[in-house]
């Protein structure tokens, strides 16, 4: 079975307790193909509680199990508070967008 090289993995709206299982599915069904690279896009995220970044952190610990990266991107200045107050912005490789990801090392 070959490797995919890169997943995206967009979400959007507000990702809460309501919202995290939905976006544990996703992130599992992408995670299966073990991607080299995985990339969730939180362009579009308005929002993230604890539920959700335990989803993200679980993703995150699934694919560096099995020797992949795990990366975000299009944190938008709102989230950016959550993740620095939470000190996950030294967990996660955050980045811009896909293309600044994809050429990082």
């Amino acid at each position: 079975m070959k490797t995919a090289t890169h997943k995206i993995v967009p979400l959007e709206g507000e990702i809460d307790l309501h919202l995290s299982p939905s976006v544990a599915d996703s992130l599992q069904s992408a995670i299966k193909d073990k991607p080299q690279r995985l990339l969730v896009d939180l362009t579009e995220v308005s929002y993230i509680d604890s539920s959700g970044l335990a989803v993200l952190l679980e993703a995150m610990r699934s694919v560096e199990f099995y020797g992949g990266k795990f990366y975000l991107i299009g944190v938008r200045d709102g989230l950016q508070p959550i993740f620095e107050t939470s000190r996950l912005d030294q967990v996660f490789r955050i980045y811009p967008d896909a293309g600044s990801a994809l050429t990082a090392a």
